[in-house]
């Protein structure tokens, strides 16, 4: 088992001075720009002796460990303490850079300070928002971009500008909620592409599924939504053949990127999008909620139509406002975390086959444990994956006093924390990010735990 007390401790204290520190913020807040009282100045030499004395143990990993608890909240500190392999954290994971930009602009309208006419959020200069929206569509190869509260909210607003009550919308049947619920909110019907024999939503299907509508309706679907990697598998669909398909059609089609952008290279023009959405909080190492929406210069007027109405009493008009992101969006932390990740998210895609590679390592060696299977596409083509374990660890939890518990017993024993816990059966995982030493210590630590249960190890 680990011995973590020493780097616990440290742990503590690293979060103890970084608490100690807001504190000493909190008085130049309180001060007047001239400078201290004698009542300031009193507490701020205290409390930098305070920050002393911490880091002195942190150092020397000792003294007496550190609560931190924030009124009723602890502190968050499974990123420090263990490998996290929890299905959708992984890639939302900060980056140093975003976690010092939320030191700095945690404050509720810190994006802001500088907002000049025309008022709005992707026009702002200081801090390089405007830049950096040119940057995001350059980026997914697309005309035009916009950050959203998550993906969501980028597949409600491509609903509601094209979607009206009665219209057929193509999807996957491995579609997440959102999607749906996205669907439902414009008064559009879901029509869903069935899969194939290795779960998978082919460019035919989805041909044959719009002739299907075509024949029931008398009309084409209105939009095609179809993810490049779903949620359930991480299985990877055909969306070069199915933008083809759109295409020969003329049906818009909006790629789902919300287990790609910010992971993976996502070029917009090669698979034929004419909308992009992705998860800043789950694959572009943003704080949630956050997102991106990308589009042609051709949807632009719609997707991004600015208000028209006027009041009539006052007769007031806010015409530079855009509708379907309700004015302004991410006005916050959530922005800047973004920002402050995106040089790293851009030389992370360009490392994706790495993270494949893995991905595959860890799986390869978990399969030796007998019984244990791989229920998405094999070899693996993502770090998500579903496993079955039905064969292997749920026969020891079914004897277990723990039950299924035990393997999450186990697994934290080791520093490894994520799984679903109580999970022996069908459960999923998520590698990304990992360092090599970290994939091989991860899965030396599953054929550990096999071998002190005793199931066999091919």
């Amino acid at each position: 088992m680990v011995n973590k007390s020493k780097k616990t401790l440290q742990i503590q204290k690293t979060y103890e001075a970084l608490f100690a520190l807001e504190d000493i913020r909190e008085i130049f807040r309180q001060s007047l720009p001239v400078g201290f009282d004698e009542k300031q100045k009193e507490q701020f030499s205290s409390t930098i002796a305070r920050i002393k004395g911490i880091i002195s143990d942190l150092e020397n990993g000792e003294g007496k460990p550190a609560c931190n608890r924030v009124g009723k909240l602890d502190p968050r500190t499974r990123e420090e303490e263990f490998i996290n392999i929890h299905p959708i954290q992984a890639a939302g994971r900060l980056t140093p850079e975003a976690r010092k930009a939320i030191i700095s602009y945690g404050d509720g309208y810190s994006t802001c300070d500088y907002c000049r006419k025309p008022f709005r959020l992707d026009k702002i200069t200081r801090p390089p928002i405007e830049e950096f929206h040119q940057d995001l569509a350059k980026f997914l190869n697309m005309d035009q971009a916009r950050v959203v509260p998550g993906a969501r909210r980028g597949f409600q607003a491509v609903t509601q500008s094209l979607v009206e009550k009665g219209d057929s919308v193509i999807v996957s049947s491995l579609a997440h909620y959102t999607e749906f619920l996205a669907v439902e909110v414009a008064g559009g019907v879901v029509r869903e592409v069935p899969l194939n024999e290795r779960n998978v939503v082919t460019a035919d299907a989805t041909a044959q599924k719009i002739e299907d509508v075509k024949s029931e309706t008398g009309r084409l679907p209105k939009l095609i939504m179809i993810d490049h990697f779903d949620y359930q598998f991480a299985n990877e669909h055909d969306v070069y053949g199915i933008g083809k398909v759109a295409k020969d059609y003329g049906i818009p089609f909006l790629y789902n990127g919300a287990y790609t952008v910010g992971v993976m290279p996502v070029d917009g023009g090669k698979i034929g999008a004419d909308f992009i959405v992705g998860s800043g909080h789950k694959s572009m190492a943003s704080v949630a909620p956050s997102g991106v929406l990308a589009t042609t210069d051709e949807w632009a007027p719609k997707l991004f139509r600015t208000t028209q109405m006027v009041g009539d009493l006052t007769g007031r008009k806010f015409g530079v406002k855009e509708v379907e992101n309700m004015g302004c969006t991410l006005m916050g932390a959530t922005l800047l975390s973004m920002i402050a990740s995106f040089p790293r998210i851009k030389e992370r895609t360009a490392n994706w086959e790495e993270e494949v590679k893995k991905s595959n390592y860890f799986l390869n060696q978990f399969l030796r444990i007998q019984g244990s299977k791989v229920l998405s596409e094999w070899p693996r083509r993502h770090t998500l994956s579903k496993v079955d374990t039905t064969g292997s660890f749920d026969v020891v939890a079914k004897t277990h006093k723990r039950r299924g518990f035990f393997f999450s017993d186990e697994l934290k024993d080791r520093g490894i924390i994520g799984e679903f816990a109580g999970a022996t059966r069908t459960w999923k995982l998520n590698t990304y990010g990992q360092s090599w030493e970290q994939i091989k210590y991860t899965a030396a630590s599953f054929l550990d735990i096999a071998s002190k249960y005793k199931l066999r190890i091919n």
